[in-house]
């Protein structure tokens, strides 16, 4: 998975395979091609600027799924310090789908709740890719719970393809877990940020999703589904996802102009997986601003000014 290449990067690479073999023909032989380097590397910076300024939405969805972008647990190690990790529900089991402590952000003590992914097959299956079960939403409740009690801030790090739906999460009651979160984080007294980082897919992620600001990485997306299983719904063929990912309008843009988000944040260039420490120093500053931001607003009209932002979407008139 480390030489994964998107389909539109793939030039580039190409490009930059090329300079790599010059420079290293170059050593071994003591000649100098530096002009032939030179002319590759602007070469190659020109075809990032032109394929990066231009990606479509479809394109977007293929790099918030790069199996080298970083997830929850590489942000926590870039950006927290002195971080605890939290695990079980209390009621059933743990799930390592759901990333769910305490730590320092800056200055900040702050509760992180995260989706968590993985690169090897192994922990791949450990993880359930990134898709929680009941007991994940549950786990990450009685950590906000917690937070409230000691009046810590919440940061929340979306990045799932969905919400499990095996008949063991169905049983001990999936629908309700998404619920219970989405009613219990409108109404908590603390202040909640949310980032979407990667997949922000169904109610897989906006069981962790409710909150007073919504940031998204510049390529992640969000939706209600999947472009892949709207293509099946209304193509009867998942390869059409291109197609619906522009229908469904899923990029950060869009979101930013519906108002479902508030900020983007821009990534270093090629995506995130380029430069993980770049792209944590990012999210980093962002998060700080924020919480500042919120934290000088009274618990109540915190938690008003959350629900009327949620009730105000998807409301229009004729």
């Amino acid at each position: 998975m480390k030489n994964y290449v998107p389909e539109f990067e793939k030039p580039i690479v190409e490009i930059e395979r090329r300079i790599a073999e010059l420079r290293e023909y170059s050593a071994s032989k003591d000649l100098s091609f530096s002009r032939e380097i030179e002319r590759l590397e602007e070469k190659a910076r020109q075809l990032r600027q032109e394929v990066y300024s231009n990606l479509t939405r479809w394109q977007r969805v293929q790099l918030a799924r790069h199996p080298n972008r970083p997830y929850t647990l590489d942000y926590v190690r870039l950006m927290m310090s002195d971080f605890t990790e939290f695990h079980g529900d209390r009621l059933f089991a743990d799930d390592p789908a759901v990333v769910a402590g305490i730590g320092t952000l800056g200055a900040i003590s702050v509760a992180l709740i995260g989706h968590q992914k993985a690169r090897d097959t192994r922990e791949k299956i450990r993880r359930n890719f990134g898709m929680p079960n009941p007991e994940g939403y549950r786990k990450a409740l009685r950590l906000m719970k917690l937070a409230a009690r000691f009046s810590r801030p919440v940061l929340c790090l979306v990045d799932t393809p969905g919400a499990y739906p095996g008949l063991g999460a169905e049983e001990r009651g999936q629908a309700e877990a998404i619920a219970r979160n989405l009613l219990e984080m409108a109404r908590l007294p603390v202040p909640i940020v949310v980032v979407i980082i990667g997949d922000g897919a169904s109610g897989g992620a906006l069981g962790i999703g409710v909150g007073d600001r919504i940031l998204m990485l510049e390529n992640s997306w969000y939706s209600v589904i999947s472009p892949e299983g709207c293509a099946a719904i209304l193509y009867r063929d998942s390869a059409n996802a291109h197609i619906a990912a522009e229908s469904m309008k899923v990029a950060p843009e869009d979101l930013l102009e519906m108002g479902v988000i508030d900020r983007i944040l821009r990534e270093p260039e090629g995506g995130a997986h380029n430069d993980h420490a770049a792209t944590a120093a990012t999210l980093k500053a962002a998060l700080l601003e924020e919480m500042e931001k919120l934290a000088a607003i009274p618990s109540e009209e915190l938690v008003r000014r959350r629900i009327d932002k949620f009730a105000r979407m998807g409301v229009w008139t004729e």
